[in-house]
């Protein structure tokens, strides 16, 4: 039976050499920011719980001190297997200086691997990943010299090509909800995601673990309805209160992220016309009246903007990998949480339904891309992002749609008069003749024939069976030097070569999907 406790109980009950899940999202989504911060504190004063095999879903963190980052101590973990890196630099930098075992596997392989544990089903069986990094064929998700332990092998099934990711017994999840009732149920009534609370809770439970869950309050038995309670307090082994927990890291509550209120459109903050709004509203144009939808972290969340200034937002289902449907995706740091959505699913379930191909259209990052067309977001020198959803998302989407400015670092531009200025140009160029990893493959894209558009500010090109096409300039660029002259390898040009619609530089509503 659930015990409550205080954050320095709960964090006792984690052994050394434990697996522990640990949930939530960045930018302070549904983080157990309390305990895990209780976690760290004994980690500190004693020296325990030391070598943890740490496993996160999501990117969980500030970039600073919360999250993934109570974990980066020397001799606290041993192993980490995440699905996004990017919210703790500290955590990357122990994997970079080989001070721990590092894996990179994509969100919704973990999640669906919480759900095999759960299960006590020994593998993993699907396509995502395949071909890309994650792929034993390349690096089989490992992240630095000191990772040996193959977890992904490639198989052959009926002649098709799978990858199988191994199982493992969870001892701890530590996962969180709004309140608690004196037997332990626990409903997300204030949360704005479901995420991967539930399937952690049961995969450390049927593995003989224990779950620890923070909540904002407690209540008592009988006061929460069946419909409100989302994990059964029978997965339940110890409760932390903390009443000053946070919806998101940007606000205690925000009613309209967890649908209990509809705010007017017109409250969400105005797009201002720049470089970032250019990608999201040529991205836009690629959408049709009745796709169901995907949006990505940092430039792709503009499309949602750009959709509901267009009064477009309710022709189309916005989805997010967190398990959002519908609403106006949070632009920024709180990524994963939508203003009004319609329903709430777990977020293994809605990697279910990216996997099996429900997406018409995706919208992700473009951080870098080669002369064949793959992209990376997942690393970059030292730098360790991670692929998050990102792999599950393009391997699964009809239509991808990869958003990004052209040069990174230090560009800057400006709208004038209808027309791209380019006032100062980015160091950092994103076509490159080869990536430094591969996030997206189109070798997997050609079997499983997907369009592919890769969209910046000034120039537009498709991945064709002859490689990357440039389609489209923007008006004001000069090919030669502001295009072709920034990339490292030369594309081919389209014979019909388009300027960009110049509804586009215009300050007014565009009224193309009218």
């Amino acid at each position: 039976m659930a015990q409550i406790m205080t954050r320095e109980q709960a964090a006792a009950l984690i052994q050394d050499g434990d697996t522990v899940v640990i949930t939530g999202s960045g930018g302070g989504v549904m983080e157990a920011y309390h305990t895990l911060e209780g976690i760290e504190e004994r980690f500190l004063n004693t020296g325990h719980p030391a070598n943890l095999t740490l496993v996160h879903a999501s990117g969980i963190g500030d970039k600073n001190r919360a999250g993934v980052t109570r974990f980066a101590h020397k001799g606290m973990v041993r192993r980490v297997i995440g699905g996004h890196w990017g919210w703790s630099p500290e955590m990357q930098a122990m994997a970079v200086n080989n001070e721990i075992e590092a894996y990179n596997f994509s969100q919704g392989v973990i999640c669906h691997l919480y759900r095999e544990i759960a299960a006590q089903r020994p593998v993993l069986i699907t396509k995502v990943g395949k071909y890309t990094f994650v792929d034993p064929l390349l690096q089989g998700g490992k992240l630095n010299e000191v990772t040996k332990e193959d977890l992904v092998e490639h198989i052959k099934i009926h002649d098709v090509d799978y990858l199988m990711y191994k199982t493992f017994p969870v001892n701890i999840a530590v996962i969180r909800g709004t309140y608690a009732d004196e037997s332990g149920n626990i409903s997300f009534d204030q949360e704005p995601a479901r995420l991967d609370m539930l399937e952690a809770a049961q995969a450390a439970h049927n593995s003989g673990g224990k779950v620890i869950c923070q909540v904002k309050g407690i209540v008592a038995k009988g006061s929460l309805s069946a419909k409100r309670v989302w994990i059964p307090g029978a997965y339940i082994d110890a409760i932390v209160v903390d009443p000053a927990q946070m919806q998101t890291g940007e606000g205690e509550y925000n009613p309209a992220f967890s649908g209990d209120v509809t705010i007017p459109i017109s409250q969400l903050k105005a797009f201002p016309l720049n470089a970032r709004k250019v990608v999201a509203r040529r991205a836009f144009m690629e959408l049709e009246q009745g796709a169901i939808i995907n949006l990505g972290f940092g430039m792709p969340d503009g499309v949602a903007a750009v959709a509901a200034e267009e009064g477009f937002a309710d022709k189309v289902t916005m989805t997010i990998e967190q398990g959002i449907y519908g609403g106006i995706p949070a632009q920024g740091a709180i990524f994963g949480v939508a203003s009004n959505p319609d329903a709430f699913l777990d977020e293994s379930t809605q990697f279910d339904f990216y996997s099996g191909h429900g997406l018409d259209t995706t919208f992700l990052g473009l951080a870098q891309a080669d002369a064949q067309g793959n992209v990376n977001v997942s690393k970059f020198g030292t730098t360790i992002s991670g692929s998050g959803g990102f792999i599950d998302i393009s391997q699964s989407a009809k239509k991808v749609v990869f958003c990004g400015t052209f040069t990174t670092g230090g560009l800057k531009t400006a709208i004038e008069d209808g027309r791209l200025v380019i006032q100062q140009e980015g160091r950092i160029h994103k076509f490159v003749p080869a990536v430094e990893q591969i996030t997206f493959s189109t070798q997997y894209a050609a079997e499983e024939q997907q369009t592919v558009v890769y969209v910046t500010e000034r120039a537009v090109f498709r991945l064709t069976q002859d490689g990357v096409v440039l389609t489209e300039i923007a008006p004001g660029v000069d090919l030669e030097k502001d295009v072709l002259a920034q990339m490292y390898f030369r594309p081919k040009v389209a014979e019909d070569l388009k300027i960009m619609d110049e509804c586009i530089f215009r300050p007014e509503r565009m009224h193309c999907k009218e």
